[in-house]
Parts: C-alpha cells; structure tokens; sequence
C-alpha cells in the first residue's frame, strides 16, 4: 500500500525593509504539525519578532535556507512575494499572504503564470464564521493600541487625572474617528489609561460598543447608508458637513486625535482639514492609522512623523503592527492556523480547497495558473435586521377588558354568596369567610397593579406566608372531626410545596448575580 506524503509548509524570512513579523510562531507550528503538515522555517525567520531557530526546532520544525523554505508544498508568507520569490515556488505550490489583490494587477499577473495557486488572506470575506481567519481585523486590533501608545509617548503627559500635592492633573482628552477594529482597540486602550475618549462613526449601530468601552459617542445628525458588506461604505454629503464641524469642534478642544477611517478600493476620506490641526492647541498629537492609504489627515505623511508650525505632532507610522512584533506574529499565526484547519478537513497533512465555499472562494486569487479575482459578491448585512411585525393572523388577541355589565353580575354573585353565608352558616364560619373575601379582592387589586417582570421575584417571596397556611392547618390536624383532620393534612402538604418552592425559586435567582 502507498502511503501518500505529507506536505510540507515553509514559512519565510521576510524581505521588506525593517519588517519584524513573521508568519508562524513556535506555538503555531506546533498546531501545523499537528494538522499532519512538515514544517520547514527559513534560517532567522522569526528573530526580529523574538523567536529562535532554536524554538522552532524545539517546536518540531526543520529550521534550513531560502530555497527550502520558498520551495515548500504550501509557503506562508507575510507580505507579497517578490519576482525571485514567485520563481522559487515550485509547481503546484500554494501560497498564503497579503496579496493586496484589489491594488496590485501586476502582481497577480506574475502569479497567474506560474501553475500554483495563490491565497489571499487580506481578502477573507467579512461573514461571521470567517472570523478566525480575519488578518486584517488583527492587525487592526494591534495597530490600533499601537496608535495609543505611540500617541502617549509624543504627547508626554498623564493620561488620567490626578490630584497632588504639587497641584491638580487634568486628564487627557482623545478624539478617536472610527470605530471599527482598530478605532475599538484605540478606544479601550486609551480609557485604561484613564483618558477622556470620544468617538465618531458613521454607523450608529456602534454606538453602544464605544460606551462599553468607556467612550462617549458623538452622533452625527445625517442619514447614512448601511453596509452591505462588513466594511466602510462612501459617507453622504450630508454626513460629511455634518461630521466636519464636529471635527472641528474637538480639535479646538482634545490633546490627542487617532484616525482610522478606511474604504476598501477608494482613498482614505480626509477628516482633519489643515485648518483643524491649526485649531489643535501646541503639544497635541494626531496619529493617522490611513497615511498608507493617502491618510485621513492634511499634512500626514506615511511612514514619518510631522511637527507642525504650531506645534502639533503628526504621526504617520504605517507599522504599528510590526511595533509589537512578538504578539501581531502570534495572531497573525493563528489566523493562518484557522485557515489551514479549514483547507485541512482530514488533519492528515493534504490541502483540500473547496472552491464552492464562499470563504475559500473568497480568498482564492489564482487557482494552477488560472486568476480568480475578484470573486463573486458575497452580500452580508453589518446593520442591525429591522424589526419584522408578524402577520395579523399569528398576532395574539388582546386580552379584552371585561364589560360592566359582567362586572356587576358577579360582584352581585359575591355579594349574594358573603351574605347568604352570613345568614345560614354556624359561627365562626361567618367571620373567616368575610376575611377571606376581603383577603380576595385587595390581593387582586394590589398584584394586578404589579408589573409582570416583577411577578416572579414577587412571588418567590411572597409564597413564605404559605408557612402562616402550615401553621394554621398544624393546629387543626389534632381535631376531632375526621374531615377537619383530612383537610388540614392536604392544606399542610399543599401550603409545605408551595412554601419551599418559593424560596427555592428565589435561590436561583439570587444565584444568577453571583460570580463563580
């Protein structure tokens, strides 16, 4: 019997200039192995972001040269390959990285004529079982506490208040324009340190993840289109004014604003004019997480950082990923691990790529030689689903209130009832029957004016007067009369049940707001 072999994933130095990621950590190449996969890493592969040679032989790994490592079955990669890279692929080889397949033809032709087969992991659709897979919101997550620390470094004060005996420290106050997964990291990361945060956005839907978050939303009046898709969508005019005098508001009046607005396919949407950083009093600090993309504000440059004449600090860094290098490579890593237990359904080392898998399919660029891109639309709803009326006919009917008519019948047959025992029953049945129809009538009007969320706590306590019942139908057990004696031992039993179950009933509740 031939046994088939197992291919093996090459995980590669990267090339670019003063890049630190890499695209699988010891702990990661464990998990690969795992999946049946040999696992080749190219000498130094990992060192930038802290990782050895040795802790990748440890890990299971083979640690060898450029050839062996680009020359692998499957290569995993960070950035896009060069043109001596794709020349090193062997034929039939997948690669895995950052394609930028929406900004780079030329690089797809080049991939395209080559027999292999190309994923891109920048263009994972945004649907919710592809989550795990989802490199950019990763790098996002990174990028955007990056931004904060950088913005903390330049700024040079406390982020919260303090009250010393040197005098008072106000907190810092922060401007954060976007709350998708970067925005959201910026925003936590800057409450923690005890900032005052506000926060834009144009989906309203956001607003309450910015407030548990620690920041206050700013709305902006204006109708805006919903995203159909999971990312960013062209802002109206109307928004635009609108969110433009907001912005010029804040500056005059935050320390630090964080940018992080971003349109697949369409330059990054100017936010801060010129005349805003202008408004910015001297020492404050922007950072423009969009500079690589043409920025989200005047005078941002990517990749530097700019002072302006009255004395703001622009900051254009386009790697803040690669400035934390150890974590973003751990996530980054396990976004790649995610992938490959999906193209690895046997978890015996072989990739099986289902092209009739929206996510597979999405990320799929060039398939032996043939390009892919774009792929078919794949329609998702970021916003909330409206509420939907159910047909009339499922529609339950109104309880309908009761006519006076009906009313005055039988509170005449209560009455007729009270009076006729009064008249013919023996003493003291007379007096316990009129307590118990006034006990009847002023507990229907107290409980009828609860309302319902609270009837079960209501009753949960309320049930402990069912112990009055017991001990009421405890003193009756010793009668003489053997009827009288039945009764009382059911009205035990029945009140006994209801009693314990009452508190019974409020031990779970009270459980539900205990921790552990």
């Amino acid at each position: 019997m031939t046994q088939v072999r197992s291919a093996c994933i090459g995980i590669v130095r990267e090339s670019a200039e003063g890049e630190t990621l890499v695209s699988a950590t010891p702990t990661t190449v464990r998990q690969l192995i795992g999946l049946g996969y040999d696992v080749v890493v190219e000498h130094h592969a990992g060192a930038a972001a802290g990782f050895t040679d040795l802790a990748y032989e440890q890990a299971g790994a083979q640690v060898s040269d450029l050839k062996a490592a680009w020359g692998a079955d499957i290569v995993l990669a960070v950035h896009p390959p060069t043109a001596e890279n794709i020349d090193m692929l062997t034929d039939g080889a997948t690669l895995v990285a950052l394609l930028g397949p929406g900004r780079d033809a030329q690089l797809l032709d080049a991939l395209a004529a080559r027999p292999i087969t190309a994923l891109a992991v920048d263009a994972v659709p945004r649907i919710s079982r592809a989550q795990s897979l989802d490199v950019l919101s990763s790098m996002a997550n990174v990028a955007g506490y990056r931004a904060v620390i950088e913005a903390a470094h330049a700024f040079g004060h406390f982020f919260n208040g303090q009250v010393t005996a040197a005098g008072k420290i106000l907190p810092t106050k922060v401007l954060v324009a976007g709350a998708g997964v970067a925005g959201l990291a910026a925003i936590a990361a800057a409450s923690g340190m005890g900032a005052i945060v506000r926060a834009t956005d144009p989906r309203p839907e956001v607003a309450e993840q910015v407030r548990s978050l620690g920041g206050e939303y700013l709305a902006v009046d204006a109708e805006q289109q919903a995203s159909t898709d999971g990312y960013a969508k062209q802002t109206s005019g109307d928004y635009d004014r609108r969110a433009a005098m907001i912005y010029s508001e804040q500056a005059a009046d935050v320390d630090i604003i964080i940018t992080t607005a971003l349109i697949p396919g369409r330059p990054a949407p100017k936010l801060v004019t010129a005349q805003d950083v202008a408004r910015m009093k001297p020492g404050s600090v922007i950072v423009d997480l969009a500079a690589a993309q043409g920025g989200n504000v005047d005078g941002s440059q990517p990749g530097q950082t700019v002072v302006t004449d009255n004395g703001v600090t622009i900051i254009g860094y386009t790697d803040l990923a690669s400035r934390m290098p150890a974590q973003a490579s751990q996530l980054y890593g396990t976004n790649l691990v995610n992938l490959m237990k999906l193209l690895t359904p046997g978890k015996d080392g072989r990739v099986v790529l289902d092209l009739d898998d929206v996510v597979q399919r999405g990320i799929t660029v060039v398939r032996a030689g043939e390009k892919l891109w774009p792929p078919p639309p794949v329609p998702v709803s970021a916003a909330p689903a409206p509420a939907q009326r159910r047909p009339a006919a499922t529609q339950p009917e109104k309880q309908r209130p009761s006519s006076p008519a009906r009313r005055f019948t039988l509170a005449g047959v209560g009455i007729t009832a009270l009076f006729l025992v009064n008249v013919f029953a023996p003493e003291p049945l007379p007096r316990h029957f009129t307590v118990l129809m006034l006990a009847v009538v002023i507990g229907y009007y107290v409980i009828g004016k609860v309302h319902h969320a609270l009837h079960t706590p209501l009753m949960s306590v309320t049930n402990a007067i069912s112990g009055v019942i017991v001990v009421g139908a405890m003193l009756q057990i010793g009668s003489a009369d053997t009827t009288v004696r039945v009764i009382a031992g059911i009205a035990t039993l029945l009140a006994s049940i209801n009693a314990f179950g009452g508190f019974a009933v409020t031990g779970r509740m009270l459980s539900m707001f205990q921790k552990g």
